[in-house]
């Protein structure tokens, strides 16, 4: 049996509470050094969700892509980004939050409350919403919003890897990994690196 495996009970508690219509939010980009960050926001039917769910860290790729395809044909679904040049205006806290808020408006169904993985809420959330940390373990909602963000943002990663090959990012999702620190050596920045993390900054500056 799953330890510490994340279950529906904040959500049936909202309920409970009158809060019909309860989506979970999660991130997934927040490290890496290149790449936007992405969002996902997720509205479970509690009659039809699939079993499986969990934090999508201790998943494998090929369980999540099934999960992935699982909640798209049952569960409103909607994902979002915050671009590398906004991640370097708002820093990315502020730019997690925004791919956050825009995957909320883009549920397709009302929302009458928000679980938000974190210890912080956006500021420019406006639904009734309660912060949770390591809320991917613990929400099932939350879960599910984990899991289709990752599964979006390392394809995404891929296709960039096409068009800029030689930093691994088709492996590395754009984390800072031995193959990428040499593929920046190599081959310099390019416009999907974040210039405003420190590693990125300090090439650029050493190049000035």
């Amino acid at each position: 049996m799953t330890q510490n495996a994340p279950d529906f009970e904040l959500e049936t508690a909202l309920i409970v509470q009158g809060y019909r219509f309860v989506a979970g939010v999660d991130e997934v980009g927040r490290g890496p050094l290149a790449g936007p960050v992405t969002a996902c926001a997720v509205r479970l039917d509690p009659n039809h969700i699939p079993p499986g769910l969990n934090d999508s860290k201790k998943l494998s790729q090929t369980k999540r892509l099934v999960l992935y395809n699982d909640l798209l044909a049952c569960a409103d679904v909607a994902v979002a980004h915050a671009s590398v040049t906004e991640i370097d205006v708002l820093n990315i806290l502020r730019a997690s939050h925004l791919a956050m808020c825009r995957a909320l408006a883009g549920l397709g169904a009302a929302v009458d409350y928000v679980l938000v993985d974190g210890n912080l809420l956006p500021r420019e959330l406006t639904l009734p919403a309660r912060a949770v940390v390591k809320g991917d373990g613990k929400s099932l909602s939350i879960a599910a919003a984990s899991i289709v963000a990752k599964v979006v943002r390392d394809q995404l990663m891929v296709d960039l890897e096409e068009q800029f090959p030689g930093y691994g990012w088709a492996k590395n999702a754009g984390y800072p990994t031995k193959a990428h620190f040499e593929g920046l050596q190599n081959l310099g920045v390019t416009p999907h690196h974040r210039r405003s993390f420190k590693p990125i900054h300090n090439i650029l500056y050493q190049e000035n």
